[in-house]
C-alpha cells in the first residue's frame, strides 16, 4: 500500500543528512514511510491542513472514518491484527478530543498506536484559541508517552521514538501533537538509525534463577494450573506456551484478551476464567496449588476483587514484561519479569514434567461434564446459537471482533479461538461503538480474511456511520448484529440484582438495520429464526463486498455462568439450571 512520496530525497551526504529542506508535513509523512506504516486512519480539520495537503499527492493510503472515534477504533483493529502499530490522524480541538476513548482503550489493552494530531499555533496555545485543547494534558494518564513537538527539526526524532516506544516492552498508545506552525516550518530531512531513551530500557530477558525457581515449583506442584493473558498474543508466543504446557502436562485457562493464544480445542484448555467463565477454569483456580500467570495482569474480571477467595492454597508464579503489574493486585511467590516469548523460551528446554496426571484428567472431566449450555428454541432464535452458526459456518477461519456486553461473552463462550489475533475486543476498558469500525482496520490488514462484527443493537448504531466507509472502500466486513432491542447486559444486571427495575434499556425504537445499511449501499438482511438465520448468513458469507445481518434474538436471554460482584469463584451462577 505504501509508495514513494513524489519528491523523493536524493541529496544525501555520507552521513545520510538531506541538503534538501521539507515542511514538518512532508517530512512527517516521509517518517510514516520509514517505519512501514501501511495505512493511516483519519478525519481532516484545520490544525492538519499541512498534513493533509502532503497526504494528497498519493504517498500513503488514508482511510478517512466519518467520525475521530471510528478512526481510532480502526487503527486499534489494525494494530490487533498485526502487532504492528496503528497510526491515527486528527485535528486540534475536538478532533483530538474524540480519540480520547480510543486512545484509552488501547492503553488498557496493551495496543500500540502513533495518535498524531494537530494543535494550534504556538503563539496560540493557552490563549483559548478557536479549538484549542491541551491534548497532551488531557491523555497524559492514558497513553504510555506523548509528545507535543515546537521544533520541527526534532521530529524525525520524535517520530522514531513514538513507533519505538508504542511496540517495544509493553505496548501502548503514544500521542505526538504537532502545532500547525510546526508543520508549516521547514528543515532538512534526516531519519534516525536508532533510538536510544536513557529512561526506558525494557528488560526482555528473564532472569535465570527465577527460571529455576519456577522448575523447582513446577516438581512440587500437584496441581498447577496456567493462566495466560493477552501478553501472550502480544508478544507472539502460542508456540511456546503450547510446548511449555504440553511439556510440563499443566491445564490452561485464558483470559478474555489472551483468547486465542492457545487453541481452543487444544485437550489442555479449560476456556476463559471469571465472571463469565466455564466451571472447570473456574474450580480449577480455586483448587490449584500453583499458579503460573502468564501475561495476564489479574484483573477483577478474574479475581472477582476477592483475592480472600481467589486462588488460596497456590503459589503464584508471574511472568510479564510489564514490573508494575506483579504483585500489583495478587501477592507473588515467583516473580519473573520479561518478554513472555522468551521467557517461555527460557523455561521450556529444562521444563520438568508436573506430577498431575491425576488433576489433569480431573479439570477435563469437569469441562467434559459442565460445558456452556444454553436452552434452544425452534420458536425464537437464540444469540448462543447464532456464534455458534457463525463458527459452524466458517470452521472457525475467520477474524471475529466484538463490541462489549452481552455478545461480547456469548463470543468468547461459543467461539473456540483457534489461533491468535483472531478475536479482537475491547478488554480492559469495555467500550462500546468499538468492534465494528474495528474489523474495518482488521480487514484492510487482512484483505483475504473473513472478518466479522459481531456487535449489540446499542454499540452498533455508536459507530454504524462507517458503513460508509465499508461501502465506498469496498471492505468486505460481514456484520452480524445481535440484535435483542435492549441493552443486554444492563438489562441482565437490572434483572438479577435490580429486582427487574429496567430503566432506561429498551432499544426497541432502533432504526431498521436493513434500511439504515441499505441507504449507505450496503446490502443486508433480516432474520427471526434458525432456518432464516442459516439460509441469509450463507448469503452474507458469500457476497463479495460488505455485508449486514441483523439477528432478532430472544430479548430476555442471560449470559451463563455468572459470577456476581463482590463474590467469588466458588458462587457461580450456573442459570437456567439452577432455577
Amino acid at each position: 500500500m505504501a509508495q514513494r512520496l513524489a519528491m523523493p530525497v536524493k541529496e544525501k551526504t555520507q552521513t545520510g543528512q538531506s541538503h534538501q529542506e521539507f515542511t514538518g508535513s512532508e517530512i512527517l509523512l516521509r517518517c510514516l514511510i520509514e517505519e512501514g506504516v501501511e495505512v493511516v486512519f483519519g478525519y481532516p480539520g484545520g490544525a492538519v491542513l499541512p498534513i493533509y495537503d502532503s497526504l494528497y499527492h498519493g504517498a500513503l493510503k488514508h482511510l478517512l472514518a466519518r467520525h475521530e472515534q471510528g478512526a481510532i477504533h480502526a487503527a486499534d483493529g489494525y494494530a490487533r491484527a498485526t502487532g504492528k502499530a496503528g497510526v491515527v490522524i486528527a485535528t486540534s480541538g475536538p478532533g483530538a478530543t474524540n480519540l480520547v476513548t480510543g486512545i484509552a482503550n488501547a492503553q488498557m489493552d496493551s495496543i500500540p498506536l502513533v495518535c498524531i494530531t494537530g494543535n494550534v499555533a504556538q503563539h496560540l496555545i493557552g490563549t483559548d484559541a478557536f479549538q484549542e485543547a491541551d491534548i497532551t494534558g488531557i491523555t497524559m494518564p492514558i497513553t504510555k508517552h506523548s509528545y507535543l513537538v515546537t521544533d520541527v527539526k526534532d521530529l524525525p526524532r520524535v517520530v522514531k521514538e513514538s513507533f519505538y516506544i508504542a511496540t517495544s516492552g509493553r505496548p501502548g498508545p503514544v500521542l505526538i501533537d504537532i502545532p500547525k506552525d510546526v508543520s508549516n516550518a521547514r528543515a532538512a530531512y534526516r531519519y534516525p538509525d536508532r533510538v536510544h531513551i536513557r529512561g526506558y530500557q525494557p528488560k526482555t530477558d528473564p532472569h535465570p534463577l527465577q527460571v529455576n525457581r519456577l522448575h523447582q515449583a513446577i516438581r512440587e506442584a500437584e496441581k498447577p494450573l496456567i493462566l495466560a493473558g493477552g501478553g501472550v498474543v502480544t508478544s507472539g508466543a502460542e508456540k511456546e506456551l503450547i510446548a511449555f504446557a504440553e511439556k510440563a502436562h499443566i491445564p490452561v485457562t485464558t483470559t478474555l484478551m489472551g483468547l486465542g493464544g492457545f487453541p481452543g480445542q487444544h485437550p489442555l484448555w479449560l476456556g476463559m476464567p471469571g465472571m463469565h467463565g466455564t466451571y472447570a477454569a473456574n474450580n480449577a483456580l480455586l483448587e490449584c496449588d500453583l499458579l503460573i500467570g502468564i501475561g495476564a495482569r489479574f484483573d477483577d474480571r478474574v479475581t472477582m476483587g476477592r483475592l480472600d477467595k481467589f486462588a488460596t492454597g497456590a503459589k503464584i508464579v508471574h511472568i510479564d514484561i510489564d514490573p508494575a503489574e506483579i504483585g500489583k493486585n495478587v501477592d507473588t511467590y515467583i516473580p519473573l519479569v520479561g518478554d513472555v516469548k522468551q521467557s517461555l523460551s527460557a523455561a521450556l528446554d529444562t521444563v520438568p514434567r508436573a506430577h498431575s496426571d491425576i488433576w489433569v484428567e480431573r479439570v477435563q472431566t469437569w469441562f467434559r461434564e459442565k460445558p456452556f449450555t444454553f436452552r434452544d428454541s425452534d420458536e425464537v432464535l437464540k444469540p448462543q446459537w447464532v456464534i455458534r452458526h457463525l463458527y459452524e459456518s466458517t470452521g472457525g477461519d475467520a477474524v471475529v471482533t466484538t463490541d462489549v456486553g452481552q455478545h461480547q461473552m456469548w463470543v468468547a463462550q461459543y467461539f473456540p479461538f483457534a489461533r491468535p489475533r483472531s478475536f479482537i475486543t475491547s478488554g480492559g476498558l469495555g467500550t462500546m461503538g468499538f468492534g465494528f469500525p474495528a474489523a474495518l482496520g482488521a480487514q484492510l490488514a487482512h484483505p483475504d480474511a473473513t472478518v466479522i462484527s459481531v456487535t449489540g443493537d446499542g454499540g452498533f448504531q455508536m459507530t454504524s456511520q462507517e458503513l460508509a466507509v465499508a461501502s465506498l472502500a469496498n471492505i468486505p466486513v460481514k456484520v452480524a448484529v445481535i440484535n435483542n432491542q435492549c441493552l443486554g447486559m444492563v438489562r441482565q444486571w437490572q434483572e438479577v440484582f435490580y429486582k427487574k427495575r429496567y430503566s432506561e434499556v429498551d432499544l426497541a425504537d432502533s432504526p431498521d438495520f436493513v434500511k439504515l445499511a441499505e441507504s449507505y449501499g450496503v446490502k443486508a438482511w433480516k432474520a427471526e429464526n434458525k432456518e432464516e438465520a442459516a439460509r441469509v448468513w450463507s448469503e452474507a458469507l458469500s457476497h463479495p463486498g460488505p455485508a449486514v445481518v441483523d439477528f432478532r434474538v430472544a430479548p430476555e436471554e442471560n449470559v451463563y455462568p455468572m459470577v456476581a460482584p463482590g463474590s467469588g469463584l466458588d458462587e457461580m451462577i450456573m442459570g437456567e439450571e439452577d432455577e
